[in-house]
């Protein structure tokens, strides 16, 4: 850890469960305010769906060139699962590759690794699997916890057709949402606790559960910060003794 900032919060839960609108806090937070309360130092973010989107934009192309997808099908579900862990393995990579210039940076960096999982591609413990004793070894967790009803709700609500690419405005169709993510194994991975600590890649990583069950994500401001604040305080302390 480095003046009393993460090194790397992965920021993990459903899709649409607020991840993405806590990182938009985040990111418009002064940096010296965000240092003190969140601690969270200069942002740099890794997000495996900009590389899953990568994939499916290639393939259409492919498709169009007349050659055969490399990575999902013509309804846009993966060819395998274990693509999935691939994604988890390009995170670790270039994890790696940004670690080896964040000496260079004037401020102290906070890599913000995010994804989602569902038990039908196995889950957050596949993912965790694939995460590098490199990058575990600087991490803590936050889970953003929803329930698959309020995911839902959230993701037909958040998606605009006309931008499909975006972090903030994509989103899933209900065949597809149902299909990937109405299982999680988060709660068995967690033993249901609040905080506590789980073993990544033979490290012990902290977690916390941010509760986002009453949406308050969406609206942003103050509630949004008063609860990151204190959630990302209880996970500073356990990161500073792990």
């Amino acid at each position: 850890m480095t003046n009393n900032i993460f090194d790397v919060l992965m920021l993990i839960a459903r899709p649409a469960a607020g991840k993405s609108e806590i990182i938009h806090y985040l990111k418009n937070t002064p940096a010296e305010d965000r240092a003190a309360r969140l601690h969270i130092g200069k942002i740099d973010e890794i997000d495996d769906f900009p590389m899953l989107w990568t994939w499916f934009e290639e393939d259409e192309l492919l498709a169009q060139m007349g050659h055969e997808r490399l990575h999902s099908d013509a309804h846009g579900y993966f060819k395998g699962q274990h693509l999935w862990n691939l994604l988890i393995r390009r995170i670790g990579l270039e994890y790696s590759k940004r670690l080896r210039d964040y000496p260079s940076s004037p401020q102290p960096v906070t890599a913000l690794v995010e994804f989602a999982r569902g038990t039908e591609h196995g889950g957050f413990r596949a993912a965790f699997e694939h995460i590098t004793p490199e990058l575990a070894c600087r991490a803590a967790i936050l889970y953003v916890d929803v329930s698959y009803e309020e995911s839902l709700r959230k993701n037909r609500r958040r998606f605009n057709p006309n931008r499909p690419d975006s972090i903030l405005e994509h989103g899933l169709s209900d065949e597809k949402l149902e299909r990937l993510y109405r299982g999680s194994d988060w709660a068995e991975l967690s033993g249901g606790k609040a905080e506590g600590v789980l073993t990544v890649a033979g490290q012990p990583v902290p977690f916390v559960v941010f509760d986002n069950q009453d949406d308050v994500t969406t609206p942003g401001g103050a509630p949004l910060g008063q609860r990151l604040q204190e959630r990302l305080n209880r996970l500073w302390q356990l990161y500073s003794i792990s």
